[in-house]
């Protein structure tokens, strides 16, 4: 009997399997109540992302000056085809493919001095009129030792505030071999951009380096060609440039009013910033914070990099000592400059989540949070490759790439103390739930922050904030649906709720395809209270089975799987999902608040371990071998 013979007559009930199959013909009505849309496909009327699209919106290639000093050789061209997943030849001449393809990109060389360090290492004459040109020209050539001594005092140099403006003059935005480098830029962005497969957002890294401490912004621009193409970046240098993040927030204004076109700026991961990333009452010029300043950040920084080659950002243990998971691929011991010694005050302004609720405190008193941002994770890799596989790692910089001595080779030094090469993270990676994979799309989900960030892994995230969502919701299996209809997503704000209940929150996570298992799911609250103090909670929501919290609240650790020797690790702890919906037992209406989720996957090396393997050398003492990835999505927030 064929298939079709199994089926009756339209109008019917028929029994097949056990199931009850209502009628072939149904009427539109009887659709309605079942499926969105009125059409039996759910997806077919759908309007909401289905899935996250995965990129870096960090990537800086040899135009870059710190990475053509540091040996980068890879331009545009090769850092969009390894992105795009095909194979490429390092610039210390080893074969590399990323294990899975991004889905989109942001190569974000550094706007000051574009195209410097070619003409530096080739001998220009404009550059070799200038002793210090000479002197960095001499050490490039010489190599070894002389070479990294060249680089690292043009940093410094350069850092300070002291190159001389002459020296740089063909290398400025009024110069003509300045914009015919962003033309470059911009035109292999075009060239690369494939709507629908693989997204070349174009951007570029504005450099504030304020004796050394970080203040990085990433410029991405929605638009392409017929935008970008009509300016050139904003720099730092005199007498055009400025450190200051309001001349940037000017500039980008500016740029919209002149082009129609659209922009943001990301921040650069603030652990290095010596804490004037996220102030709190005063600029690091000095300026109090004023209403213009919070408008305008909240405006035009909509995203933070909250994890990176350069360490992790989330969360410091100092910061938050209740929180086991707080000390994760920690870098705390200075800034990219020796002028000045990290202090335990400084952290307050560098971290994720204590700038998160300084908002809340802010936004009290101006009427505006100018730290609501998303998180994403990116690279901000300068070797023009895109990678942070911990089995396929190589590097920020080309003498990080892969060695049999790179984990033995100091990093950089700090006024604290040096930061060795196994302490390199192999961070991170963007998640948009963008609608399409196009330039519109993604910069859209980006504005609105429906975005998060992972450590590396690929693991999925859903997260919504409402007042009435129910377990049914969770297990339809379709909850993004009911998602949606009910609340809000990620980066979102909590409706207003007419009742006396607390909010609730609808959170599930599928592990990586090819990766760990989930450990846990967390929800970090922090809220500001009616005194003006502010503070935080980190609750387990939901974990894998086989154990449950002790007397004091304390889920016992997952376990641990690695074998460091054979470079291995299992899947048979951990779960491959989890979810739940979770109720606030703590809310206060007249208290603001912010809530992210937090999902850690089970133990697994960290890449020192495959290269100990593969290289057949020691792991260095004291070394941490074995972490746990993570995503962290962005908050949603209450306002009473």
């Amino acid at each position: 009997m064929k298939l079709k013979d199994l089926f009756v007559v339209s109008g019917t009930l028929l029994m097949f399997a056990n199931v009850a199959v209502a009628q072939i013909t149904p009427s539109e009505e009887s659709l309605s109540g079942l499926y969105p849309g009125k059409s039996y496909s759910p997806h077919a009327q759908r309007s909401f992302p289905s899935r996250p699209l995965w990129g870096d919106t960090h990537l800086h290639t040899a135009l870059s000056v710190d990475a053509g000093l540091f040996g980068a050789r890879l331009g545009l061209e090769e850092a969009y085809r390894f992105a795009r997943g095909e194979e490429v030849i390092s610039s210390t001449g080893q074969p590399v493919k990323l294990g899975r393809p991004l889905d989109w990109l942001v190569i974000a060389d550094h706007s000051d001095a574009l195209g410097f360090v070619q003409d530096l290492a080739a001998g220009a004459p404009g550059i070799l009129a200038f002793e210090e040109g000479r002197r960095w020209h001499a050490g490039l050539e010489q190599g070894g030792d002389a070479a990294v001594a060249a680089t690292l005092d043009l940093i410094t140099t350069f850092a300070q505030g002291k190159i001389p403006q002459a020296l740089m003059a063909d290398y400025s935005p009024g110069a003509k071999k300045y914009r015919a480098v962003w033309e470059h830029v911009v035109n292999a962005a075009e060239e690369y951009n494939e709507p629908g497969r693989f997204t070349a957002l174009i951007g570029y890294e504005w450099t504030s380096l304020v004796a050394g401490n970080n203040l990085h912004r990433n410029v991405i621009f929605r638009g392409g060609a017929d935008k970008a193409g009509q300016i050139v970046p904003f720099t730092t240098l005199p007498p055009v440039g400025s450190t200051d993040p309001l001349d940037l927030y000017e500039w980008l204004e500016n740029f919209e009013a002149k082009t129609g076109g659209s922009a943001l700026a990301l921040s650069h991961n603030g652990n290095l910033s010596n804490g004037i990333m996220f102030p709190v009452d005063r600029q690091y010029t000095g300026r109090k914070l004023d209403r213009e300043y919070v408008t305008k950040r909240a405006r035009w920084e909509p995203l933070y990099e909250v994890t990176q080659i350069k360490g992790d950002g989330e969360a410091h243990p100092l910061l938050s000592p209740d929180d086991a998971f707080a000390d994760y691929e920690t870098w705390d011991a200075g800034n990219l400059d020796l002028s000045e010694a990290k202090t335990d005050d400084m952290l307050a302004a560098e971290y994720a989540r204590e700038a998160l609720k300084n908002g809340l405190a802010l936004e009290a008193k101006f009427g505006t949070n100018p730290y609501k941002f998303g998180m994403v994770g990116s690279t901000d890799s300068h070797t023009g490759l895109s990678t942070s596989e911990e089995d396929n790692f190589f590097g920020k910089h080309s003498g990080g790439e892969p060695s049999p001595d790179r984990m033995h080779h100091p990093f950089t030094e700090t006024e604290n103390g040096i930061f060795e090469g196994w302490q390199t993270v192999a961070s991170g990676l963007a998640a948009v739930w963008a609608t399409d994979n196009t330039r519109g799309a993604i910069w859209d989900a980006m504005d609105r922050k429906e975005v998060y960030a992972t450590t590396g892994s690929r693991l999925m995230v859903r997260f919504f904030g409402g007042w009435d969502y129910t377990a049914a919701d969770l297990n339809s299996r379709q909850p993004a649906f009911r998602g949606y209809e009910k609340g809000v997503p990620m980066g979102g704000d909590l409706t207003a709720h007419p009742g006396d209940g607390a909010p609730n929150f609808m959170v599930y996570s599928l592990r990586d395809p090819i990766g760990a298992n989930l450990d846990r799911i967390q929800i970090v609250k922090g809220w500001l209270d009616s005194r003006g103090d502010t503070h935080e909670k980190v609750y387990d929501v939901a974990w894998s089975s086989g154990r449950e919290p002790d007397t004091n609240g304390v889920l016992p650790p997952v376990g641990n799987t690695v074998d460091v020797e054979a470079a291995n690790w299992l899947n048979t702890i951990g779960a491959s999902e989890l979810g739940t919906v979770w109720t606030d037992p703590d809310f206060d209406p007249e208290h603001r608040a912010f809530y992210y989720a937090r999902v850690i996957e089970i133990p697994t090396p960290r890449w020192i371990v495959y290269d100990a393997f593969r290289f057949g050398v020691e792991i260095p003492e004291g070394a941490e071998t074995i972490h746990q990835e993570r995503a962290y999505t962005s908050p949603i927030w209450y306002t009473p």
